[in-house]
């Protein structure tokens, strides 16, 4: 192949990802191969047709519907004629065959060789009955090549199912049982190919017609993939490799603006206003009266299509309009636009040196469209803004962007410190580079706060990591018992780093240390000319320093949101802590217990209290964020449902304020219903999708590849060994590229300067299974059954422990210099699939797939991010699920948001409300009802009395909680019951002075949820 010297890197990753491609598809095949030491039936699961099964043979479900997926004896194609019969057409059949020499063969070590192309060109002419074609003309040219004994022949069925004739043509294997010289009775290499019938396109079943989006396919395969060659002309594949493309972020025929950080930092408002101004022209070329009465005259829409087109123009009006007052805000209001300025400085700073200096189109306008509720937040509180964006895109930046105006905007106007944003993710595991992300962002909005005069006297910015014991102590104590912590606890203070590097200078040379006299883990960067000159990093990663402190932005998992049923000082993320201690470093107090008994959480703290810094109302969070919103579904949803609604009310309570809300999700689908039920709050997504699937104001696809997904349906094989192969297939062509890149940059047709990179760029392959189970087996079987020697595999998975996660990290990021070191395969579960950002990481074997399609897709993005990406996608045929839609694979992936199933989700569940009433009334009195009593309540006595003194009734507490949860409408009379009488049975307990609860947690049945995800194990509140 030719090869342009000075070829671009990313035309070298293209090539290189065919290359790859071809030969895992040869190695399925065994294309190219003319000898084997072992039987090929066990050997190649592309392109092989098992024989026919007679009637008379038939036993255990053979040539049922499932055992003709798993080991076909049929492939063809299925199409719909344009005309009435008769119908004629050219089929034309290729394929090979595997013959084992006898004993005394030529090459006794490798018996098998495979035979020569059989390639025969049938003709048909068919009626309504159909028929079988080409039987005795292929068992000839069988013969011819030295396969006496096989046969097959091209039936043609036509069916009527859906009121229209049509044509399933299909190449079947009529060979007989081995014996006779016949040693395997398989068809290799095959290949249908049918030319000369006039067809019709079908329409897609599985979706619903809409304006937006083509449901037209051509053909579809059966056992196979199938291609458009030429026109009139279909032919099968034995995979289905669809091509994404990465996005241009800029559709607009007007120059795209100046959306650099330093510009909006400077002077804003001429660049807002041409983004704004080309939205609007845009919106109105596509979405006008007039531009839809043209499309819907042009492309034959029905009246329902219109109606979702009309109701589409409306939402993305109302966008515009958000824009606009957006950008009338960062005009008019000094403090929103100070704000604004100031964060785009500070971003700008964290990005220095990681090869971007501007925003994307997209981010910018969410940023105008939401930050209106920083001037109204109790009227935009009522709405939650979804960010929605491909994988990749910048979803976190744009959050984080609003993040940081808000924070400066916090500032500015009186908040001298406290919790601007809890930003929450649904893994139980947080991704330590998302940790990462905010770190560095944070760093950069303090080295800007630094240098303004009037926030100097403000706290620093500071990061909050709230994940709990899994990851970090939840507090560390002088004397450890049991699973708790201590200053001397093995691996302390190492095992508990969570940055990667400094996020002021980027220096990966951080020691961990723990202070003693301040009661703190600390973060210290050892880079002398770090701008932080201030000893620890501002990161705060032991729970209870997080209530001590508390930090700018706390980042955690979503199921800490439980512990505001346990712990008293969780009140700091919702509202004000009680009150300051006097000594130096020890921060915010709460309320009063026997290992705290002035209420500040450093131990033997001997210290007074003072009064805080700010009024109450201040305390409450601006922000609550919350990433990959399409996971809260199903027992997860319902449970949060309930404490969304908690942390609403505890924090009107406290502050009289509500959070705005943020999300990012991967799927629109339903995402409306998602939030009513998950916050009661209306929904609103940013971007509006656009006129076109994958075409909006806010991007195009350009030319430039992102990934090719390659759909497998494994025959006669098991998918261990697919995978097995896959990989060792990939980890042998680049094994190839390091002992010999000039005769491998020949063949792909690469400039071999780029050969040392392209190692690197896809020398480490992910094995992904949805089970932990099947991740686990991926490892196993690749290291013992690989014929490369040195493969390196490493697990991610959520009982990766954290230090090691954090290792592996590293070392994917910064690979060791000699490749037979470094890691070659990355087993992981769905843990990969949420912040794992490493741009080493390019070619993925999927074990099946995906129980949703939005893990698919939040998967899949795991690879690509930067350099073109490679998927293949193992499909257990088996399932019914997957053999469907490995049977529309192209659309599944170009469409792949239609396909996304609405969140199941609801708020009325009485197995969830069982659950979560006791943390409701417990956060209750710790948050609400001990502050007010001016005295500890952890103990049943203690509430007892107060609650005598209080006229405390169970009738005014279940109506307070029925308000809480949102469960006081007509068809909640069965959760309102329920409340009542937990509440009353709550009461008794309580007042029952022979009862054995030691502390308020142990009152009623069952305690407190410990965790959002806690189904069995309760945990008492302690004193």
């Amino acid at each position: 192949m030719n090869v342009d010297k000075g070829q671009p890197l990313m035309e070298a990753c293209d090539r290189f990802v065919t290359w790859l491609d071809r030969r895992v598809v040869a190695a399925g095949r065994g294309d190219g191969l003319q000898r084997l030491e072992v039987a090929p039936s066990g050997t190649f699961w592309l392109g092989r047709l098992s024989r026919l099964v007679g009637k008379d043979e038939d036993a255990g479900g053979a040539n049922d519907d499932r055992s003709d997926r798993l080991d076909p004896c049929a492939m063809g194609i299925r199409l719909r004629p344009a005309e009435s019969p008769p119908w004629s057409m050219t089929v034309t059949v290729r394929a090979r065959a595997w013959v084992k020499d006898p004993k005394d063969g030529p090459e006794p070590d490798r018996p098998w060789w495979r035979t020569g192309l059989v390639e025969e060109k049938i003709p048909v002419v068919i009626g309504a009955a159909g028929g079988t074609f080409g039987a005795k003309q292929l068992q000839d040219a069988f013969s011819a090549v030295g396969a006496s004994g096989l046969s097959a022949e091209v039936r043609v069925e036509v069916e009527d199912w859906h009121k229209q004739p049509e044509l399933v043509v299909q190449l079947v294997n009529t060979s007989p049982k081995p014996g006779r010289g016949l040693t395997d009775p398989h068809l290799y290499e095959t290949q249908l190919e049918v030319a000369g019938l006039l067809t019709v396109p079908f329409e897609l079943e599985a979706l619903p017609d809409t304006f937006r989006y083509d449901r037209k396919v051509p053909a579809y395969g059966i056992n196979v993939g199938v291609e458009v060659v030429a026109p009139g002309v279909f032919r099968t594949t034995d995979t289905v490799s669809v091509q994404t493309f990465r996005p241009e972020y800029w559709n607009s025929d007007r120059p795209k603006p100046d959306l650099s950080f330093a510009r909006l930092a400077a002077d804003p408002i001429p660049v807002l206003t041409d983004l704004v101004d080309a939205l609007d022209e845009y919106d109105q070329k596509h979405w006008s009266v007039a531009a839809l009465d043209a499309r819907q005259l042009a492309d034959g829409w029905s009246d329902a299509m219109r109606a979702e087109a009309d109701g589409s123009a409306a939402l993305v009006f109302d966008e515009l309009a958000r824009l606009r007052t957006g950008l009338d805000l960062v005009r008019t209001h000094p403090e929103i636009r100070r704000s604004f300025q100031l964060m785009n400085e500070a971003i700008g700073l964290s990005a220095k040196g990681r090869g971007y200096r501007s925003w994307r189109a997209f981010q910018v306008g969410f940023l105008l469209s939401a930050i209106r509720f920083l001037a109204e937040p109790a009227e935009e509180a009522d709405h939650v803004d979804t960010v929605w964006f491909a994988t990749g895109g910048g979803k976190t930046e744009t959050y984080l962007g609003l993040l940081l105006t808000a924070a400066f905007f916090d500032r500015l106007t009186g908040k001298r410190t406290g919790v601007t944003a809890w930003s929450r993710f649904p893994l139980r595991l947080l991704s330590l580079q998302q940790t990462q992300r905010f770190a560095d962002a944070l760093a950069g909005a303090e080295l800007v706060r630094q240098q303004q005069e009037d926030l100097r006297r403000t706290a620093p910015f500071s990061l909050g990591f709230l994940v709990g014991q899994a990851g970090t102590p939840n507090k560390i104590v002088p004397k450890p018992e049991n699973d708790e912590t201590g200053p001397d606890s093995p691996g302390m203070p190492d095992k508990y780093q969570v940055l990667l590097n400094c996020p002021f200078c980027r220096d990966e040379r951080l020691t961990m240390k723990f202070d003693r006299k301040r009661w703190k883990l600390e973060h210290h960067c050892t880079n002398q000319a770090c701008p932080w000159k201030r000893g620890a990093l501002p990161i705060y990663v032991v729970d209870q320093e997080v209530f001590r402190f508390l930090p700018t932005v706390v980042v955690g998992t979503l199921d800490k949101a439980a512990s505001i049923g346990l712990q008293q000082a969780m009140r700091g993320l919702i509202g004000p802590p009680q009150k300051m201690c006097s000594e130096e470093w020890h921060g915010f107090t709460y309320s009063t217990r026997s290992k705290s008994p002035n209420g500040c959480l450093v131990p033997d703290c001997q210290g007074t209290l003072l009064e805080l810094p700010m009024p109450d109302e201040r305390f409450g969070p601006s922000l609550r964020l919350q990433d990959e919103l399409h996971l809260l579904r199903d027992s997860l949803g319902a449970v949060d449902s309930h404490y969304e609604s908690l942390l609403d009310h505890l924090q009107h309570k406290l502050c009289g304020t509500r959070a705005k809300i943020v999300a990012s999700s991967a799927t629109l689908t339903g995402y409306d219903h998602q939030v009513k039920i998950l916050y009661r709050r209306d929904g609103r997504v940013f971007p509006q999708p656009g006129p076109r699937a994958g075409e909006s104001f806010w991007s195009l696809p350009e030319d430039t590849k992102l990934r090719r997904f390659v759909a497998v349906a494994p025959r006669g094989v098991t998918l261990e060994h697919v995978s097995d192969r896959t990989l060792d297939a990939l980890q042998r062509c680049v094994r190839e590229m390091l002992d010999d890149p000039a005769r491998v940059c020949a063949e792909a047709g690469i400039d071999p300067n780029h050969a040392e990179e392209l190692i690197s760029i896809y020398g480490t392959d992910v094995v992904y299974g949805s089970t932990l189970y099947d991740v686990e087996a991926a490892g196993r079987s690749l290291g013992s059954n690989n014929t490369v020697d040195g493969i390196n595999v490493e697990q991610l998975t959520g009982q990766t422990d954290f230090d090691e996660v954090r290792d592996i990290l590293e070392r994917l990021e910064n690979p060791e210099e000699k490749f037979e070191d470094r890691i070659h395969v990355i087993a992981a579960s769905s843990m990969l699939s949420h912040g794992v950002d490493v741009n080493r990481l390019n070619t993925m074997v999927m074990l099946g797939l995906p129980l949703t399609t939005a893990e698919f897709i939040q998967t899949t993005a795991r690879v690509g991010r930067r350099y073109p990406g490679l998927v293949y996608v193992l499909h257990k045929i088996g399932r019914e699920r997957d053999a469907q839609t490995f049977r529309h694979f192209d659309k599944y992936v170009s469409q792949g948001d239609r396909f996304v199933d609405a969140i199941p989700i609801t708020r009325r569940s009485r197995r969830v409300l069982a659950l979560t009433l006791p943390g409701v009334v417990a956060a209750r009195v710790l948050m609400l009802k001990e502050p007010a009593s001016k005295q500890r309540l952890s103990t049943p006595a203690k509430l007892r009395q107060y609650a005598h003194d209080a006229g405390l009734t169970p009738a005014d507490e279940a109506a307070a909680v029925t308000e809480v949860l949102g469960l006081d409408g007509p068809e909640d009379s069965l959760h309102q019951q329920q409340i009542v009488e937990w509440v009353r049975e709550w009461f008794a307990d309580l007042h029952d002075t022979a009862s054995k609860a030691r502390f308020i947690g142990e009152i009623g049945s069952p305690s407190p949820m410990t965790s959002l995800r806690d189904v069995e194990a309760q945990a008492p509140i302690h004193d």
